[in-house]
């Protein structure tokens, strides 16, 4: 969506803020022995909290309320009473939500306990290279060359990005236009971002994948050369400078 008043904006903010708190609540309430599906209800008990509606369950009925994959599943992983998580496992938590009309949308990956599948690098990695290519983002900017900057720097680090996952615009839906801003580098793609948006960023960081195959349950995706991902993601205001992260309280 594209900001045109005072009151949008706060109403951004309200949102941002509420998926933000309540992803940052997940992160820090997951632990070993618990199940994804006690962490998601733990976060459906926030986002009540804060007045918010869990944006997958509502527009697409998804199992769940907040999407959870753990270890070679790569996004959309539906929370389940039956993984239970172990010291080591990779989890991606991605929480988006609705509040008064306005949506928003973020995401991170981590370690849960120790790091004994020698996975915080690509963690790392995908941490960095978001807030690396959040910087270079404003008005004017081609979306293809923040696509180009994800792919190079995930390179430069030894690892793939995953060309079939792209993060995209937000506001007054869950997916708006743009709808595809990619993590690699599509010259085709002539694209600019435009002030005032309010646009998803999101990084798809793989150690051997570079497409997504669709699980047996029809929701997870897991990767085409198998191996591990990290996710990370904001909900960000571009601006004609340096651009507001709208969901800067989950602390990624």
């Amino acid at each position: 969506m594209l900001i045109k008043t005072e009151e949008e904006l706060r109403g951004m903010k309200r949102v941002s803020d509420a998926v933000a708190t309540t992803l940052k609540k997940m992160r820090e309430y997951a632990q070993t022995g618990l199940s994804t599906k006690d962490i998601d209800t733990y976060g459906k008990h926030i986002l009540e909290i804060l007045g918010a509606k869990s944006a997958p369950f509502e527009t697409y009925g998804f199992p769940g309320y907040s999407c959870i994959s753990v270890n070679e599943e790569f996004a959309h992983g539906v929370p389940s009473d039956k993984v239970i998580l172990k010291n080591g496992d990779i989890i991606n938590i991605d929480v988006s939500a609705e509040l008064n009309g306005f949506w928003s949308d973020n995401g991170c990956s981590f370690i849960v306990g120790e790091d004994v599948q020698n996975l915080q690098r690509l963690i790392d990695t995908s941490h960095h290279i978001l807030n690396d290519t959040i910087a270079q983002i404003s008005g004017g900017v081609k979306i293809a060359d923040i696509g180009k900057l994800i792919e190079s720097k995930a390179r430069n680090a030894g690892y793939t990005v995953i060309r079939d996952l792209s993060g995209h615009g937000v506001g007054r839906s869950l997916h708006e236009e743009p709808s595809a801003i990619m993590n690699y580098h599509d010259r085709d793609d002539k694209r600019r971002f435009r002030k005032d948006s309010v646009v998803a960023i999101e990084t798809f960081i793989s150690t051997k994948s570079v497409f997504i195959e669709t699980a047996a349950d029809n929701w997870a995706f897991t990767g085409n050369k198998g191996g591990f991902v990290a996710q990370h993601e904001h909900t960000i205001l571009v601006t004609s400078g340096k651009p507001i992260i709208l969901t800067a309280l989950n602390g990624i």
